[in-house]
C-alpha cells in the first residue's frame, strides 16, 4: 500500500491531495457535461442550458457530492475561488460572447453573466448537496435556474 509519507512526497499535504482528486474529478464532470451539450442538439442555446443543468444533476451523486460540493469547500474554501473555476469561467464567457453575436442572448458583459450564471449553477449544487431530500431540491433548483438563464435571451419562450 501508500504510505503518507509517499503521498505527501507526491502531493504536498492533504490539501494537495483532494486539490489533485478534484482536478480528475472536475476534468470527469467537465467531459460529461460536453456530452450533455452534445447529445442536446439544436442551437448553443440549448447545449449550453444542457451543460448547466447536468453540472446541477450531478449533485446527486455521492461522490460528486462528499468531494466537489461537501469536503472540498470545508478544505479548500470558496469553490468559486478554485483554480479549475477560472477555465470554466472563460468557457462559459466565450459561449455567452458566442450567443450574444448570434442574437440568442441580449448585449452585456459577457463576463458578467458567466459570473452570474456559474454562480447559479454552483449555489444550487451547493444547496442539493446539503439537503435532506436532495432529488426534491434538484427539481426545485433546475427549474428555478432554467427560468433564470433564459432571462438572457432576447424574445423569452413560450
Amino acid at each position: 500500500g501508500l504510505t503518507r509519507g509517499a503521498l505527501y512526497h507526491n502531493f504536498g499535504d492533504k490539501k494537495g491531495l483532494l486539490q489533485a482528486v478534484i482536478d480528475q474529478i472536475d476534468s470527469e464532470m467537465l467531459r460529461r457535461m460536453r456530452a450533455a451539450a452534445d447529445h442536446a442538439g439544436g442551437t448553443l442555446w440549448d447545449g449550453f442550458l444542457a451543460e448547466a443543468v447536468a453540472y446541477i444533476e450531478m449533485s446527486l451523486e455521492p461522490e460528486i457530492q462528499r468531494i466537489m460540493l461537501l469536503d472540498g469547500p470545508a478544505v479548500l474554501g470558496d469553490p468559486s475561488r478554485w483554480p479549475n473555476q477560472n477555465a470554466c469561467l472563460r468557457t462559459t464567457a466565450d459561449t455567452i460572447s458566442a450567443l450574444i453575436a448570434e442574437g440568442t442572448v441580449k448585449s452585456m458583459d459577457a463576463e458578467a453573466a458567466a459570473r452570474l450564471i456559474n454562480g447559479a449553477a454552483l449555489n444550487a449544487a451547493l444547496w442539493i448537496a446539503a439537503a435532506d431530500d436532495p432529488p426534491a431540491v434538484l427539481e426545485k433548483a433546475v427549474e428555478a435556474f432554467r427560468h433564470l438563464a433564459s432571462g438572457l435571451l432576447t424574445k423569452q419562450p413560450v
